[in-house]
């Protein structure tokens, strides 16, 4: 889903005080993800895996799978609903550690590590090189950013997102393993 909890719309916090910003209520987002999976469900699927790449709207997600996988109601009694934490929390630690180890401060928002994967991802698309700042906790309030972009690589970037899938895929592999038996 492209949209998340990313500040008041009505008091432009967070990234909303940024044109362009997109952000929907924790409540919305916990409906749709909530709407999502039981159509899963109903469509048949045994095992729905609920994850997310982002800060915002990671209590929802667990909420929902918690939620739905208790639900007597669900249209398969042996269907599952599972949150996966790892992507996301994980990734950030194995991140952090990697910068710490060579050197590179850590960032918390749109520096080296996510600007990393976009340049991955397609940086012609997405990334103007020469906008490319350091900025500091202090600057995020005017910038975005809480980092070093500049430090910023498609390898590092590639590396990043293969920790996101590894993470995901070996915490869905323990589910189901926990599920047979």
């Amino acid at each position: 889903m492209p949209f998340a909890p990313t500040g008041s719309n009505e008091l432009r916090t967070g990234h909303m005080r940024f044109p362009g910003s997109v952000s929907i209520s924790d409540e919305l987002l916990f409906g749709v993800i909530r709407q999502v999976t039981q159509s899963a469900l109903a469509a048949g699927f045994k095992n729905v895996f609920i994850m997310g790449d982002h800060l915002g709207g990671q209590d929802e997600l667990r909420l929902v799978a918690e939620q739905l996988d208790q639900d007597e109601a669900r249209p398969h009694p042996g269907a599952h609903v599972y949150y996966i934490p790892d992507l996301y929390f994980k990734e950030k630690q194995q991140m952090k550690a990697y910068l710490a180890e060579h050197g590179i401060p850590y960032d918390a928002h749109a520096g080296t590590d996510d600007t990393s994967e976009v340049m991955f991802l397609d940086a012609k698309k997405w990334i103007r090189r020469d906008k490319l700042a350091l900025s500091t906790e202090k600057d995020e309030p005017t910038t975005s950013v809480n980092g070093d972009p500049t430090k910023a690589t498609p390898e590092l970037g590639k590396m990043f997102i293969g920790f996101k899938i590894d993470n995901a895929v070996n915490q869905i592999n323990q589910a189901l393993a926990t599920q047979k038996n």
